[in-house]
């Protein structure tokens, strides 16, 4: 929870002073709105998302099984363009936060002053380190962080209530102020309802939740496919979090809103961006305001942890999979230093400032949220849940409305995630391209037919010969005629067993699978079959198991194909097929570098 919550919780640091911004005296009444949407909205979609997708996948997994072929993996792609922005402009925004924190103290040397960027670079490469030597110690970390941070914050809260319960002039002269701006509460309620998209930044935290998954421990009883511990374990996480968070921002709001003139909260004032801090050194003095400040620029430096710790969780369990990453990938370190590069590019575009980064943090936790809430409104009602479908659905109209009110009123957060989208597209397409004549099967099995057609060849005629074929019309005649070319091109003795090789189609948009080959008889031929959406590659693997198996180099004869080479090059690309002999030969050209140990592939 705590891993989560320096990213939620942090938020501490700077709503109240955005929500001042914001709503100004209507501060509190809008953060009631967002208070309850996170325990009525939010929070309700994310148990949700925490039961079907229980490996830390999130919303975009439950998505990205609703569309099939490409057009999920590209949906996934943008998902994952806004998943970056949000989990990055955490990171870059939270560390920036945490650098202007430390700079108004009123103990930092003057000479600081007018270095945010180099010291924000300082922040994120700390950030790194700690990923750098291990998860755990950043978990540690964050517990001590969290527990200090939410003390400090309640001490400076309880003593703002007391001098607001000392001086209730404050009150009736809030609302006094209200009612002459606004008249009647329906009209506050209207208006705070308008202003409430740009309070959105409260609502982080959730898809970061869910993202960390799999470090929760769980019960004992626990399987892969029914993790039920895991499940309450997370709905434990995000309810605790959900709650604590909802009180501190509606009595933040109310003290920060009571005891700080509006005009501290505008841009260059005191309290901008750092409301509960100003209280802090106001009411408790420099000492107590400099240890508060301590703690919030350390958690504020940590809140790029939980999205750290979700970048982490994402990029490896999507892009080695759809091909679209290296290997390398799916190694921790490898990734972090990825991420600190870009958030060093980041801080440096945006000259480490937090207002110029809010939009694109808001645009990143919102979308997210929508997809979230659209994902679990499409599980209830395929499930034929009516009332949760009705509910889901009424949240996810919410949730599209502020978001679409945050992009009308910021679009420069779009821009930034489309920027992120861009980059993800371009290096997949690269990367996709540069693996195409990879091994692509993460674990092949022979079924005991189909093991034993090869064993029997191999050890009888010691030699296994396999005639490449594209099932069409399932008749004996197209196996006879089949056998009878590929005897008489291929020059195949005429004593000599053969076997059928046909890969079925299926999702060509898929890199890697698991593949099963099964042997059948069709029409007193032997066939061995296999289902895969990439054939070259496929028959390949398949090649190099039976060699394996046997001990036995097995050969293959291909029919050459008619089309245009430059065609059959963008559908083996896109479709999995083209150019199959070749490509095969390739694929195992690259995978078995000794010439004596790879398949013989005959074309004719």
């Amino acid at each position: 929870m705590c891993l989560t919550g320096v990213d939620y919780f942090s938020t501490l640091g700077y709503q109240p002073a955005i929500a001042a911004l914001a709503a100004g005296l209507l501060s509190p009444i809008a953060t009631i709105v967002l208070v309850a949407l996170t325990l009525f909205g939010a929070l309700p979609v994310y148990r949700r998302v925490a039961a079907e997708s229980f490996r830390g996948s999130g919303s975009i997994h439950m998505l990205e099984k609703l569309l099939p072929w490409w057009s999920g993996k590209i949906f996934v792609l943008v998902l994952l363009g806004f998943a970056a922005t949000d989990f990055m402009i955490t990171i870059t925004l939270s560390a920036a936060d945490a650098t202007a924190h430390a700079i108004e103290n009123p103990f930092t040397p003057p000479w600081l002053h007018g270095q945010e960027v180099p010291v924000t670079l300082l922040v994120i490469a700390l950030l790194g380190i700690v990923f750098l030597r291990g998860f755990k110690d950043a978990i540690g970390i964050a517990v001590v962080l969290v527990v200090v941070y939410l003390l400090l914050n309640a001490v400076v809260i309880l003593v703002a209530i007391a001098h607001v319960a000392t001086n209730n002039v404050l009150i009736t002269d809030w609302w006094a102020a209200l009612t002459v701006q606004h008249g009647n509460p329906l009209v506050m309620v209207g208006i705070a309802l308008l202003v409430f998209p740009k309070l959105a930044l409260g609502l982080s935290g959730f898809e970061t939740g869910v993202a960390v998954m799999p470090q929760i421990k769980g019960s004992p009883t626990d399987t892969d496919d029914d993790p039920a511990g895991r499940i309450r374990g997370t709905k434990r996480l995000l309810t605790t979090a959900a709650l604590i968070m909802s009180g501190f921002l509606i009595t933040s709001s109310i003290v920060t809103t009571l005891l700080i003139p509006q005009a501290d909260f505008q841009p260059g004032g005191p309290a901008n961006g750092r409301a509960l801090a100003y209280l802090a050194h106001e009411f408790l003095g420099p000492l107590f305001g400099s240890v508060y400040d301590v703690s919030t620029i350390c958690i504020l430096w940590f809140a790029g942890a939980s999205a750290m710790a979700g970048l982490l969780n994402l990029v490896p369990r999507y892009l080695p999979r759809y091909g679209m990453a290296p290997q390398w990938a799916r190694a921790t370190r490898p990734l972090v230093l990825v991420f600190v590069g870009i958030g060093f590019v980041i801080t440096i575009a945006f000259q480490a400032s937090v207002d110029a980064q809010g939009g694109a943090y808001a645009t990143g936790v919102l979308v997210l949220m929508t997809s979230a809430s659209v994902a679990v409104t499409l599980s209830a009602r395929s499930k034929r849940q009516r009332w949760p479908t009705i509910g889901f659905g009424a949240i996810a109209a919410i949730m599209a409305y502020t978001t679409v009110a945050n992009v009308v009123e910021r679009p420069d957060g779009v821009r930034i995630a489309a920027l992120f989208i861009l980059g993800i597209m371009v290096t997949s397409l690269v990367s996709r391209v540069r693996r195409s004549f990879e091994l692509r099967a993460t674990s092949i099995v022979l079924d005991p037919s189909a093991l034993d057609f090869v064993t029997s060849d191999a050890e009888d005629y010691d030699v296994i010969r396999l005639i490449s074929h594209e099932p069409d019309e399932d008749t004996e005649v197209e196996y006879r005629n089949k056998s009878r070319d590929e005897h008489r091109f291929g020059n195949i003795p005429g004593n000599s067993p053969i076997i059928f090789l046909e890969v079925l189609p299926s999702d060509s948009s898929d890199f890697e699978e698991d593949l099963l080959v099964r042997g059948v008889v069709k029409h007193g031929y032997r066939v061995l079959q296999v289902t895969s959406g990439n054939v070259p590659n496929t028959i390949a693997a398949v090649l190099l198991e039976i060699r394996d198996q046997t001990g036995t180099i097995p050969e293959i004869y291909f029919e050459w194909t008619q089309d245009n080479p430059i065609s059959n090059m963008f559908k083996f690309l896109i479709t999995g097929h083209g150019e199959i002999a070749p490509v095969t030969r390739e694929v195992l050209r690259k995978s078995e570098p000794k010439a004596k140990r790879r398949p013989h592939v005959h074309v004719s």
